[in-house]
């Protein structure tokens, strides 16, 4: 099934975004979101995401978190890098621990630009974000993200733009530290990018990278460059696919494709 597009107007998106995603007509997007509109919602969110500016510094809740505030889920994401322009960054974590004092005044005053660790990234590089970790991506980036399906964000800083902040929520589930997540790297052939609580997110080039998934279920499926096919159908950038069985798909050597599926339970 070839999921439906939602575009996604952001302050910090772009008008000029590849032919393949189809005519903008005239809006700033940022998102695309493939999440079945117009169907049951779907257990997974995938995105493409293009950025000319820094998105604010962010931070999203855990399960615990979210279920205390009455959420359906919190939200854990993990990012791939399709493209970036040279000097583009990532901020994923604090430079050094924060309490949560230092992290509230920090956000007020504007430091907390200054605190996070700003990562350089190119085309290929991948980063698992769990709960609680402040982050935002900088300008330069497309990249696709595969997140727990809730749609919550709490902004700590937003560099003077007129959006609302979420300070309080955002401090109270916050874990400001440095980011050590072993779920991250630069992608060589086929590999499993992370494995998580909530979801799974493999990077495959050929068709024997299909063999290194063996989880049963529905997988998600994004092209990013070659040539693939579904049941004899061209799957192309700009697609996402959910699928019941990877025996349906077919995979040129040399291709590049981003598949992601639910964790078991």
């Amino acid at each position: 099934m070839f999921l439906e597009r939602q575009f996604v107007e952001k302050p910090w998106g772009r008008d000029d975004l590849p032919p393949e995603f189809g005519a903008l007509g005239g809006q700033r997007i940022g998102e695309i979101w493939y999440n079945g509109v117009g169907q049951t919602p779907l257990p997974l969110l995938v995105k493409w995401m293009f950025t000319s500016e820094k998105l604010s510094i962010q931070v999203h809740p855990s399960e615990a978190d979210a279920r205390r505030r009455g959420l359906p889920s919190g939200k854990e994401e993990c990012w791939y890098i399709v493209d970036a322009e040279p000097g583009a960054v990532l901020g994923i974590g604090t430079k050094r621990v924060l309490s949560a004092d230092e992290l509230r005044a920090a956000s007020l005053s504007g430091e907390i630009e200054e605190l996070l660790d700003w990562k350089t990234v190119r085309a290929g590089d991948y980063f698992y974000i769990p709960a609680g970790t402040v982050h935002a991506i900088g300008a330069g980036i497309t990249l696709v993200e595969v997140q727990q399906p809730a749609d919550i964000t709490y902004r700590l800083y937003d560099y003077g733009r007129p959006r609302e902040l979420h300070l309080e929520d955002g401090v109270s589930v916050a874990i400001p530290v440095p980011y050590k997540d072993a779920r991250s790297g630069n992608v060589s052939g086929n590999l499993k990018l992370a494995e998580g609580p909530h979801f799974w997110f493999h990077h495959i080039v050929d068709d024997a990278g299909k063999g290194t998934i063996k989880t049963s279920g529905s997988h998600w499926i994004v092209p990013i460059s070659g040539h693939s096919m579904l049941n004899g159908v061209p799957m192309n950038r700009g697609d996402c696919i959910m699928v019941d069985s990877l025996e349906q798909i077919h995979v040129e050597r040399d291709s590049s494709l981003l598949i992601a599926g639910i964790a078991k339970g």
